[in-house]
């Protein structure tokens, strides 16, 4: 069977499996590698280490498998065509989820997949060599997925179909198998439009094609591990995993059809999370809730981090028990209630003062020290008022008439 007739026939297969789109570039250096060796130069991939020790492995796919000859590119549409814009107004005790994590974690679906791909190449070129992956090997995936000519990389570094839009997971299987390669996508269909970097509510893109981790909402709620420092801390926007902002506006995802993988449909567990829930939930509660979600990767501890910052940047009152309960528990994760600190010092009820108090000689710093700073700063408020006395218990500061702004 010619390379020509084999690579038909894969179409034909990963169609049948249900992939949206499949392109097949060869495995060679990824034209975007310098850009990736600038970017981490630059510092924009934060605290991303992994990155930087990845970085000559990411040089060549030959690194993942080698002796592979052929990259097969493949992408899956997820979620619906409903798009709520980022900026909805959601109730303030709601917080917003990234859609790739409001269903079973991806990684399974398309390993799956990709592994019944490989096996069907296998059984029509025995002895053939493949591995399957997707964001968990050092591949440059949109490099290589432009270059099979599945899209171009848009201004907000997501790569774009102009039939499928960008809400699509990537996947790859790469092999020693020649195969018929794709025209890469050369062309690029932003134009003059900068929407996304626009609608950024961090300024997160250095310059068009560049974003800097440091100041991206899906890095500090997904990837950072320990406590969030301010100003990041009161700048998530309602985030507790993950950003969709620059996505949502792109005109590109408007006409963007629906999934069609019913294991990718939407949890309610993950569409609208009511965090006081999640601050009340115990251990067996979390481990069920986590359990084949792509939101693991910020494992309890962060999800719980992001959902008292957000709490706390709302001043929602109504989580001053919540937020107290985690503070006053020893045994929580010191991130947890060193945040759950800085939220009820943001909520400024007498109730929050008083759990503050409570923990001002706390013998984990990571605890006592926001615990100390909130309670310094309050007082000087106080000075500020002319020595009124302690925040009112239900409205918080004395001067306060209106609830505050909701992100």
């Amino acid at each position: 069977m010619s390379p020509s007739e084999l690579t038909e026939r894969l179409r034909s297969e990963a169609a049948r499996l249900g992939f949206d789109a499949v392109g097949i570039a060869p495995a060679v250096a990824p034209g975007g590698h310098a850009d990736f060796l600038r970017w981490l130069e630059a510092g924009h991939a934060a605290g991303m280490d992994y990155l930087r020790r990845q970085e000559p492995a990411r040089a060549h796919p030959d690194a993942v498998l080698e002796g592979v000859r052929s990259v097969v590119m493949v992408s899956l549409v997820y979620g619906t065509n409903d798009r709520r814009p980022a900026q909805a107004e959601v109730a303030p005790t709601i917080g917003k989820v990234a859609r790739y994590a409001r269903r079973a974690d991806y990684h399974r679906v398309l390993w799956d997949r990709l592994s019944l791909l490989l096996d069907w190449l296998q059984a029509e070129r025995p002895g053939a060599r493949g591995r399957a992956v997707t964001d968990t090997a050092p591949l440059l995936e949109r490099d290589f997925a432009r270059r099979a000519g599945l899209g171009w990389i848009g201004k907000n570094t997501m790569l774009i179909d102009r039939r499928l839009g960008s809400f699509t997971f990537l996947g790859a299987l790469l092999t020693d198998v020649e195969l018929e390669y794709d025209a890469p996508h050369t062309s690029s269909h932003c134009g003059t439009c900068t929407r996304c970097l626009d609608a950024c509510p961090t300024d997160a893109f250095a310059a068009p094609f560049v974003l800097d981790s440091r100041k991206c909402i899906s890095y500090w709620t997904i990837e950072h591990r320990g406590p969030i420092p301010d100003p990041e801390a009161g700048q998530l926007h309602g985030w507790v995993f993950g950003c969709d902002v620059c996505q949502d506006v792109c005109p590109w995802n408007r006409k963007a059809p629906s999934g069609r993988c019913p294991d990718l449909a939407d949890s309610p567990e993950w569409l609208e999370p009511d965090l006081l829930r999640w601050l009340e939930d115990d251990e067996s509660k979390w481990r069920t809730r986590l359990k084949g979600s792509a939101a693991s990767r910020a494992r309890r501890r962060g999800l719980l981090r992001n959902a008292a910052l957000v709490l706390g940047t709302r001043a929602e009152p109504s989580a001053v028990g919540p937020l107290s309960a985690r503070l006053d528990d020893p045994a929580e994760d010191p991130v947890v209630r060193g945040a759950a600190a800085w939220a009820l010092a943001r909520i400024g009820t007498g109730e929050a003062v008083d759990a503050l108090v409570r923990h001002r000689d706390d013998p984990d710093p990571a605890v006592s020290g926001p615990a100390r700073s909130a309670i310094a700063g309050l007082m000087q408020q106080d000075q500020g008022r002319g020595g009124e006395g302690p925040p009112d218990r239900n409205t918080g500061h004395p001067d306060r008439e209106e609830p505050p702004n909701r992100p």
